[in-house]
């Protein structure tokens, strides 16, 4: 018995050792120009920027293959930090992608549900739980409102709700929207 305790403490100090020198030979760098693209994007996984997530966009970013003005998700926020983080000016939004909107988060109307599954197969972000012939739900915190899920479901019970403003979904608004009028400290013109 003591034998085989030493031949497989043996085999394990072998085996850990050609992993951790495989690890280190074969290690594959990231990008982290792409890296620090993908932790500005939205996390969304929408796909409206043609392609099939936020790290496959960061990538194409930072090689180059995609300009900074295709999150809809992320909108006009999002583009100017690319801008700022990449040191390139800001574009509009292109108009091809969709338009900026309100963060939205999908509500199931549990008594039109029909329990297809159709929905939680579209979800890029596993977001709704349930089962077969059994009624769904969103989880909230998961969903990113990224509205894949509306286009699969035969009966149309999912509806997209804005998320109410918190601390944490807040932004200053963008001066240029700001319509201001100057005029004496009461207001008036």
């Amino acid at each position: 018995m003591l034998t085989a305790i030493i031949a497989i403490t043996l085999l394990a100090l072998v085996l850990g050792l050609v992993l951790g020198y495989a690890s280190i030979k074969f290690k594959v760098e990231g990008d982290p120009i792409a890296d620090q693209i993908d932790k500005l994007l939205p996390q969304t996984q929408c796909g409206q920027c043609s392609f099939p997530g936020c790290r496959p966009y960061a990538e194409a970013i930072a090689a180059g293959e995609a300009d900074i003005n295709r999150c809809p998700p992320g909108g006009e926020a999002t583009i100017e930090a690319l801008a700022d983080l990449l040191e390139v000016e800001a574009k509009p939004l292109d108009d091809e992608c969709g338009v900026e909107k309100p963060k939205t988060l999908a509500v199931i109307d549990e008594d039109r549900c029909i329990g297809c599954t159709l929905c939680i197969q579209a979800c890029p972000v596993d977001a709704i739980l349930g089962s077969a012939k059994h009624m769904h739900t969103v989880i909230a915190d998961e969903c990113t409102g990224c509205e894949l899920c509306l286009p699969p479901c035969p009966v149309d019970c999912i509806d997209m709700v804005e998320t109410e403003v918190n601390p944490n979904t807040w932004r200053w608004p963008d001066p240029a929207r700001i319509d201001i009028k100057v005029g004496d400290k009461n207001g008036a013109e």
